[in-house]
């Protein structure tokens, strides 16, 4: 699992009909240990209701199309809102 912030949302005017009333995120991907940016923002199907700016945490691939068993094959979807989280670094 991975972590990003909302930070937009996706409105298509034509889909196919098995999408229709799914929400469609712009999530952009952070890294775990400081939270900075990691990458371009992408899109995401929503499954757990979040909103803009909370970080959320989200598969992708095979992972992601199971998270939705009646959507047609996603890449990315958003699957729990991170309340907070904690890192502790091994190295030292």
């Amino acid at each position: 699992m991975r972590l990003a912030r909302v930070v937009g949302r996706v409105f298509c005017s034509r889909q196919v009909p098995a999408v229709e009333g799914k929400k469609l995120l712009l999530i952009q991907p952070l890294a775990w240990e400081d939270e900075s940016p990691r990458g371009d923002p992408i899109v995401a199907f929503d499954a757990v209701g979040s909103g803009s700016a909370e970080k959320v945490y989200w598969v992708a691939s095979r992972e992601a199309a199971v998270a939705f068993p009646d959507l047609p094959p996603a890449d990315a979807a958003v699957v729990g809102i991170v309340e907070g989280h904690q890192v502790k670094d091994f190295r030292s």
